[in-house]
């Protein structure tokens, strides 16, 4: 399960949902601004209160590093 973390208004964000849609994988969104439990667990996980944070099966990637995402989806980019 991919779970990634975001707020409406930022651009890498965005950025990030396009590049799964279309490498059509399949993600839960979870927006920190208006989740406040949510983001204080990543923020004690990750130590980081940024986004985008992507969750691929207990590992964590802190902004959209596309190159780490797709080696542990194993898609190409």
């Amino acid at each position: 399960m991919v779970k990634i973390y975001t707020t409406p208004y930022c651009p890498y964000c965005y950025t990030l949902k396009e590049f799964l849609k279309e490498k059509r994988v399949e993600f839960r969104e979870i927006d920190v601004s208006s989740n406040e439990k949510e983001k204080e667990r990543i923020i004690k996980k990750t130590g980081k209160a940024q986004v985008p944070i992507v969750e691929i099966n207990d590992q964590v990637i802190v902004g959209f590093d596309k190159e780490k995402i797709c080696q542990l989806l194993k898609i190409r980019d």
